[in-house]
C-alpha cells in the first residue's frame, strides 16, 4: 500500500523551551552531539543525567523520550513520556508513545480517553489508532464506521480501506477482507508485499488457494525468497494459511506503526520514521518486517552497532533469517569490519546454500576487497543455481567477468562480458568495461570504439564512459578529436587520477605539453590510499613528468605516437 503524499512533521520543543539548568550544562551539551549524530545510546544516557537535575524540564523530557524510543526502549520512553505529559507537554511524541503503551497494555478505554483529551499525533493515525481501539473494546459496529471515516480523508483512503480489511480479517469476516483487498469496493489498493501476503492468506481461508497462488506469481514472479516459496508450497499443498497478519487489536496498532513507517521511508527523515519503526516492533514481538525496516533505518544513520542488534533479533528459524544476515553483513562492512561480514557471509553460504543471491552477495563483498580468486567460486556457484538465465542475472555474468578479468583468465572473462550483454543488450556499463579492456589489451580498435560510442549515447553524463571514449580515440591515433571528450570527462570527474593522467596524454600528443604536465602532477596529487594501482601507475607518471610520454613510450618499447605540431 501506497500513499501519494504524507507530510508529519516531528516538532522537538528543544531551543523552543527553557534549557536546563546550568550546573548539568555538560550533560545536557553532551546529549545534544550525540543526537545529532544520532548516537540514541549516549543521548538516552546523557539526558537521564541531565533530568537528575532538571526533572521537569519540558525539552529534556520531550527529548530523552525520543532518544530511549531510537533505542527502542518503549518502557522507559513510555515512562518518560508520562511524565512529559504530567509536566504539561502535548506534543506529537507523546501521543506516538503513550497510544503505543495504552494498545500493549489492551487500555483501549484510556487510549480514547487520551485522544479525547486532546493527545494527538495527526489525522491519520488518531483516526485508524481510534478504530482498532473500537476493535479491543468489542465495539466491531463502531469501528468500521471508525475506519470509514478515515477513508473519507483525500489522499488517505487506501489506508482506511486496508486496516479495515485487516480489521474483518482479524474477526473472520473473510469475504468483507477480501472484497476490499480485491478492489471490489470500488478503490484499487496498491499493496505493499505484506498486503499482499495478507491477501493470500485471506484467498486461502476462503478455500481459493489456486486465486491465493495467482496472486502471489503475479506479484512476485517465480523466483521467490525463503519466505514467499514456504507459502507457495503450502497453497499446492492445499493448506489452509492462517490469517497471521492480524492477529489482534494491538497487532492492528502495530501495524498502523509499521504501515506510516513504510509511507514514511521515502517521505521523511529517516530519525523520524525510526520512531514509527521502533513502535511497531515494540508491540508486537516477531514483527520482522518492522525489524528489517528497523536495522535499514538505522544503517541510514550510520548506526551500524544498533542495526546489527536489530538484525540479531531475527530467529534463526524465521524464513527471513537470510535476509537479515545480508543485512547484518552489509552493517559490518560500512562499520569496515569486512572480514567479520565475509564469514557472516560464507556462515550463511553453508545455511541457505540454495538461494543464488546469498552466494552472490559473498562475491560481491570478496571482489569489492579485491579477493579475486576466492570470488570466483561463489560466482560459479550462484550461476550453477540458476537454471535458465534471466536478464535480471546479467550483472552476475558481468561482475564475474570482472573477476576472470581481474585474474588473467581473459577467455572467460570476454565470454562472460558477452554473455551480459545477451541477457541486456546494450547494458552500458557492460560495453564500457569490455570496450575499455580491448584498448587497453590493443585489439578490437574498432569494435572497442563502437561499443564505448554506444555507451556514451546512453550514458551521456557518465565520465568514466566519456574517459573511455576519449582513451579510445587516443589509442587510434585521432588526438584532436580525442582531446574534446578527455576535457570533459576531467569536468564531469575533476579530482579522478586516471582522467586527469589520460588527459594529460592527451594534451602531449597534440603538443600541448605544459597543459599535458600540469595533468600529470593534478594527476599524482589525487592519489591516495583507495586509489586502485591496477588501474594507474604514478611511478609512471613521474617518469613522463621527468622525461615526456615520448621518451616513457620508447622505453617501455611501445609504438611511438604521430608527432602532431602546434599548428596542428
Amino acid at each position: 500500500m501506497r500513499i501519494s503524499r504524507l507530510t508529519f512533521v516531528l516538532a522537538l520543543a528543544m531551543g523552543l523551551q527553557a534549557g536546563p539548568s546550568l550546573a548539568d550544562s555538560g550533560s545536557y551539551l553532551a546529549a545534544r552531539a550525540a543526537m545529532v549524530d544520532n548516537d540514541y545510546r549516549e543521548a538516552a544516557q546523557y539526558y537521564s543525567r541531565a533530568l537528575v537535575r532538571d526533572p521537569g524540564n519540558l525539552a529534556l523530557l520531550e527529548s530523552a523520550a525520543t532518544a530511549y524510543l531510537g533505542l527502542g526502549d518503549l518502557d522507559r520512553s513510555s515512562e518518560i513520556a508520562r511524565r512529559l505529559v504530567a509536566a504539561g507537554g502535548t506534543g506529537q511524541l507523546s501521543g506516538l508513545i503513550l497510544m503505543g503503551a495504552n494498545a500493549k497494555d489492551g487500555d483501549w478505554d484510556e487510549l480514547r480517553a487520551n485522544l479525547d483529551a486532546g493527545l494527538t499525533v495527526g489525522p491519520l493515525f488518531d483516526g485508524l489508532v481510534r478504530a482498532w481501539s473500537l476493535v479491543g473494546s468489542g465495539n466491531m459496529t463502531g469501528a468500521l464506521e471508525a475506519f470509514d471515516t478515515v477513508s473519507e480523508n483525500a489522499g488517505v483512503e487506501a489506508f482506511g480501506l486496508y486496516h479495515k480489511a485487516l480489521a474483518l480479517g482479524s474477526v473472520g469476516d473473510f469475504e468483507g477482507a477480501a472484497e476490499i483487498l480485491s478492489g471490489g469496493t470500488g478503490t484499487t489498493l496498491r499493496l505493499s508485499r505484506r498486503g499482499i501476503v495478507a491477501y493470500a492468506e485471506v484467498l486461502s481461508q476462503l478455500e481459493r488457494n489456486a486465486e491465493a497462488l495467482d496472486l502471489i506469481q503475479q506479484s512476485f514472479g517465480t523466483s521467490l525468497d525463503p519466505y514467499l516459496e514456504d507459502l507457495r508450497m503450502r497453497l499446492e499443498a492445499s493448506e489452509t494459511l492462517p490469517f497471521n497478519t492480524v492477529t489482534s487489536p494491538k497487532d492492528g496498532v502495530a501495524e498502523v506503526y509499521y504501515s506510516i513507517a513504510n509511507a514514511l521511508r521515502t517521505e521523511a527523515q529517516p530519525a523520524y520514521t525510526l520512531l514509527y519503526g521502533r513502535m511497531a516492533a515494540g508491540l508486537r514481538e516477531g514483527h520482522i518486517d518492522a525489524l528489517l525496516l528497523n536495522a535499514e533505518l538505522l544503517e541510514t544513520l550510520r548506526r551500524y552497532d544498533l542495526a546489527t542488534d536489530t538484525y540479531d533479533k531475527v530467529p534463526r528459524d524465521d524464513p527471513f533469517y537470510h535476509a537479515a544476515e545480508l543485512g547484518r553483513a552489509d552493517a559490518l562492512r560500512r562499520q569496515g569490519r569486512e572480514d567479520a561480514a565475509v564469514e557472516v557471509l560464507k556462515q550463511l553460504a553453508e545455511s541457505h546454500g540454495e538461494l543464488p543471491l546469498v552466494h552472490v552477495t559473498l562475491a560481491d563483498a570478496l571482489r569489492g576487497m579485491e579477493r579475486f580468486d576466492e570470488a570466483l567460486e561463489p560466482y560459479n556457484m550462484a550461476l550453477s543455481l540458476i537454471e535458465t538465465p534471466e536478464e535480471r542475472h546479467w550483472v552476475v555474468y558481468f561482475s564475474r567477468a570482472i573477476v576472470y578479468e581481474r585474474t588473467k583468465q581473459w577467455e572467460q572473462a570476454e565470454a562472460d562480458f558477452r554473455k551480459a550483454l545477451e541477457l541486456r543488450p546494450d547494458q552500458p556499463q557492460v560495453l564500457n568495461y569490455l570496450g575499455y579492456s580491448f584498448l587497453e589489451m590493443q585489439t578490437n580498435y574498432d569494435e572497442a570504439l563502437a561499443m564505448i560510442e554506444r555507451a556514451v549515447e546512453l550514458e551521456p553524463e557518465s565520465g568514466f564512459i566519456i574517459d573511455s571514449l576519449g582513451w579510445g580515440l587516443f589509442r587510434l591515433g585521432r588526438y584532436e578529436e580525442a582531446v574534446g571528450h578527455m576535457e570533459n570527462a576531467v569536468e564531469k570527474m575533476p579530482i579522478d587520477p586516471i582522467v586527469n593522467d589520460h588527459l594529460g596524454d592527451v594534451y602531449w600528443a597534440v603538443g600541448r605539453y605544459r597543459e599535458a604536465e600540469f595533468q600529470w602532477h593534478r594527476a599524482l596529487s589525487f592519489v591516495t590510499d583507495d586509489t586502485d594501482l591496477n588501474d594507474i601507475d604514478p611511478d609512471r607518471i613521474r617518469r613522463k613528468l621527468e622525461v615526456g610520454l615520448y621518451q616513457v613510450l620508447e622505453e617501455e618499447g611501445a609504438e611511438p605516437l604521430r608527432v602532431v605540431n602546434d599548428d596542428g
